[in-house]
């Protein structure tokens, strides 16, 4: 395992996106990046040592958000493919933290289910090949939410109403192969199996993403893990797989051989692609990209005090596959 640093302006530091990694997706000067607190997208470029250089994209510049553009988007996943760059929040609920050492406290925070609307977002912009900047967008969000096409599915309805680190819903991974996009979902986890969903967004009309058939469903048993991010590998997808609910490890990067569309995919169908380390409280896998050498770029949320550089960057791994 080898590992790289990446550098962030001071404004992403103070907003602590440096700390909370959840998606990552190469490119052929360097990473877009996106973390799960706020409503931006970043890209860093290569500079031969090290990823700097830092922009920032506001996701409101380019699609409307429905909560405006400044609550957080979750953005839990990244693709880049056929001139565009994707973008999906997590689409789930959230419970409140408790935060008290007062129990009735605890207890009235608990019960505190939580809805965001600027999670429930698909958005798709085309990017400048001279600048490698993003345009004017389209954007799948409020009463067509891909959550909303599930309301009267026999496998998911019954957990749209969960917070995601509940078992509830929860879209932690995306990659597009030609014109299937795959949704990986940390939640739920059915009887172990996990879901990824297979969608065909088109712009029906300006600014505005819609189905064009309906979604597919695929089964995959991960040993009950969940996933936590999608990546393209050929013609395969690469899975970063770890538990679905607020638990450390295992994690694991898997290899599933796409074939046709609805299949349910036994362990044995599955590669094991390689073992990742984690932390206990930090160190969580979240991001996954395939390096031009063909190795894999991993990044973390919550990183531990030895992944933070001493000019205050945070620490990547590398890994041989």
């Amino acid at each position: 395992m080898e590992q790289v640093e990446l550098h962030f302006d001071p404004a992403s530091k103070a907003s602590q996106t440096h700390t909370n990694l959840s998606a990552v997706r190469r490119d052929a000067t360097g990473l877009w990046i996106a973390g799960d607190e706020t409503a931006t997208i970043e890209h860093l470029a290569w500079t031969g040592e090290h990823y700097a250089d830092q922009r920032t994209f506001r996701l409101a510049d380019y699609v409307p958000l429905p909560a405006g553009p400044d609550d957080e988007a979750d953005i839990e996943g990244l693709a880049r493919a056929n001139g565009y760059l994707w973008a999906v929040g997590s689409h789930s609920l959230k419970r409140r933290r408790v935060r008290s050492k007062d129990p009735a406290k605890a207890v009235r925070r608990l019960a505190t289910v939580l809805r965001e609307e600027n999670r429930f977002i698909l958005a798709r912009l085309p990017l400048n090949p001279v600048t490698n900047a993003p345009a004017r967008g389209a954007v799948m969000s409020g009463k067509d939410n891909i959550a909303a096409h599930l309301e009267g599915d026999p496998h998911l309805a019954p957990f749209l109403a969960l917070p995601g680190k509940d078992n509830g819903l929860d879209i932690e991974g995306i990659a597009v192969v030609d014109e299937r996009v795959y949704l990986g979902l940390r939640g739920p986890v059915l009887r172990g199996w996990a879901v990824v969903l297979e969608i065909s967004p088109v712009e029906t009309e300006p600014g505005r993403l819609r189905l064009r058939e309906p979604y597919r469903k695929h089964f995959l048993d991960l040993g009950g893990l969940g996933v936590r991010d999608l990546c393209p590998h050929g013609r395969d997808v690469l899975l970063l797989t770890g538990p679905s609910m607020d638990l450390d490890g295992p994690v694991r990067v898997m290899r599933w051989r796409v074939r046709k569309a609805g299949e349910v995919v036994p362990a044995g169908e599955l590669e094991t692609v390689a073992e990742l380390p984690y932390g206990i409280g930090c160190d969580h896998p979240e991001g996954l990209a395939v390096l031009e050498d063909g190795r894999l770029l991993v990044v973390y949320d919550s990183p531990s005090p030895a992944r933070i550089t001493p000019s205050g960057g945070v620490l990547a791994d590398i890994f041989k596959i």
